[in-house]
């Protein structure tokens, strides 16, 4: 609220007045105030940008020891290496043949086709539960409980993920995306051996020489 004060001269006999002007900020300090605890009050504060993982619980965790009592025809290793590689094999490894294993990618006709050609039936089973949940004839919590059920089947696939020291944490949270998009609920990550280490440097090796061969011959 502004003020303005009269003031005369010495002995209040002077003709010239001065006006003196002062103004209180009191009540804008007030206004400003309660404007910042009504934003406080009503504005969401932003939540960090992060995803969620489902990773198996410790007790099924699958040790490098336990690997070889996986049932081959569901085991599938994913190698993550530099450059943005992806390499897997099949069942048991057989370090002695590198050509057991074999190179992909992290596009829709990569890895993420061979997971879903692997596990086809669980897809196929969550896609229709899915339809189910959308259909309001089984609640969100009927819909999570059978789903678990589906993708912890015996005859779904085991899922052993593996990176390389060169392999970024991109590469890592896109294996991780695939599981999710093709239901893999059976997965783990464990150390690379260097058995897996021997596989690929051969792989990398030997296509090398064989693309030097082939040029060479033409």
């Amino acid at each position: 609220m502004a003020e303005i004060q009269d003031t005369g001269g010495k002995n209040g006999n002077s003709k010239q007045k001065k006006m003196t002007v002062r103004v209180d900020f009191t009540p804008m300090v007030d206004m400003n105030m309660l404007l910042i605890t009504f934003f406080m009050l009503c504005t969401s504060l932003s939540k960090p940008q992060t995803m969620e993982i489902s990773m198996p619980s410790n007790d099924k965790n699958i040790t490098e020891d336990q690997q070889n009592k996986v049932k081959a025809s569901q085991a599938i290793t994913l190698l993550l290496a530099g450059d943005d590689k992806i390499y897997y094999y099949e069942g048991e490894p057989n370090y002695e043949d590198y050509t057991s294993l074999k190179e992909s990618d992290y596009t829709a006709n990569g890895i993420e086709k061979v997971l879903l050609a692997k596990n086809a039936t669980a897809v196929k089973e969550v896609a229709e539960l899915k339809v189910k949940k959308e259909n309001l004839e089984i609640n969100e919590e009927e819909y999570k409980k059978q789903v678990a059920e589906v993708k912890g089947a015996k005859d779904t696939p085991t899922v052993i993920i593996k990176a390389t020291d060169d392999a970024t944490y991109k590469n890592l949270i896109d294996a991780l995306d695939e599981m999710q998009i093709c239901s893999i609920g059976k997965y783990v990550i464990v150390d690379i051996t260097e058995g897996d280490q021997f596989l690929i440097d051969n792989y990398l090796s030997k296509g090398e020489l064989s693309s030097q061969a082939a040029q060479f011959e033409s």
